[in-house]
């Protein structure tokens, strides 16, 4: 356990940190912290801190770093979240997809790093669907959910149809399944396929591999990747700036830990490098769950150096899922 002079000697290193991305002194330290102590106590207090593991010392200067397990009792126990007013615009009850772009564009612009929103699961179900003939035995299938989504996907068929074939099987489809889910759909086709005109069940079938391909696949949505090239813990090491930008490009290891973060109640804050669920130990996610009609369908969040300013991250992560949750709520 720390002592309340050690823990208040924490607090002001990892503050001076994150304010201003150098390694702090003993003398420094004693200035930040406003306590009336010798340099030689100080550096007993930092001695101590750095055998917990809490700090660490580059070899490259006398001062200390906080490590993953400095960050991590620095923002469970001494974070204080300062409820300044936030200026953000509100986000317009629009298509689910474009609310969840501008929430991404809305993190970004407020924290100055990486917004990440994870889309809702898409629905397997349809409320309608139509077909549209491009050319020879190519068209394209349109559904859309009941939320008001819309999938296109251009299909290719071993006949041709037209436009008024197209319309019939659309007209036969709405009628018969909208409302069901793909899987009610591919069960039905089982038994009644044989008995379907042959383009009517040639299209169904193309449209419940779509419908299919789209409800396995979970979106996530980046902006403000630029943002790290000038942030300095990243743009004087190229290593750590590709790593962090192959992460954004695979998308997987962010699906999983956003995945993960909406299983939480409230703002999370996870500290690179304490754990596998973010393995680079210079990056930090901030994240939070949003809800549709009081039920969670997604994560929001901001990832950033771990050199961050936690406090100001929490509020704008905090403040951006309340207005994505509101958002996608009133457009119902």
């Amino acid at each position: 356990m720390l002592d309340d002079r050690a823990k208040l000697l924490l607090k002001a290193l990892v503050e001076r940190y994150i304010a201003d991305g150098q390694p702090v002194g003993s003398r420094t330290l004693s200035r930040a912290s406003g306590m009336d102590l010798s340099p030689a106590t100080i550096r007993n207090v930092m001695a101590d801190l750095e055998e917990l593991g809490l700090i660490a010392s580059p070899h490259t200067s006398a001062g200390r770093i906080p490590t993953a397990r400095g960050y991590r009792l620095f923002v469970d126990t001494m974070l204080t979240v300062q409820r300044d007013p936030l200026i953000s615009p509100p986000l317009a009850p629009e298509q689910p997809q474009k609310v969840i772009a501008n929430a991404a564009n809305l993190l970004s612009n407020l924290s100055q790093f990486v917004g990440v929103v994870m889309a809702p699961r898409r629905t397997s179900v349809f409320r309608h669907i139509e077909f549209l003939r491009l050319s020879e035995r190519r068209f394209l299938v349109i559904i859309v959910s009941p939320e008001g989504d819309v999938q296109n996907r251009v299909i290719f068929t071993d006949i041709d149809h037209s436009q008024s074939q197209l319309i019939e099987a659309a007209n036969f489809l709405n009628a018969n399944y909208a409302g069901l889910a793909m899987e009610q759909v591919r069960e039905r086709l089982k038994s009644e396929v044989d008995a379907l005109r042959g383009e009517i069940g040639t299209l169904m079938q193309a449209a419940v591999n779509v419908g299919s391909e789209g409800e396995a696949q979970d979106e996530v949505v980046i902006s403000g990747e630029r943002n790290l090239l000038s942030v300095s813990d990243f743009s004087s090491d190229m290593g750590n700036l590709r790593r962090a930008f192959d992460l954004f490009e695979q998308k997987t290891q962010i699906l999983r830990l956003m995945d993960f973060s909406s299983q939480a109640d409230g703002v999370r804050i996870y500290i690179g490098g304490e754990s596998q669920v973010v393995p680079f130990e210079e990056l930090s996610i901030v994240s939070a769950p949003y809800e549709v009609d009081g039920k969670v369908v997604g994560t929001l969040g901001v990832i950033g150096p771990t050199r961050m300013p936690y406090d100001r991250m929490i509020q704008i992560v905090d403040i951006t899922s309340k207005l994505v949750s509101n958002a996608l709520s009133h457009r119902r």
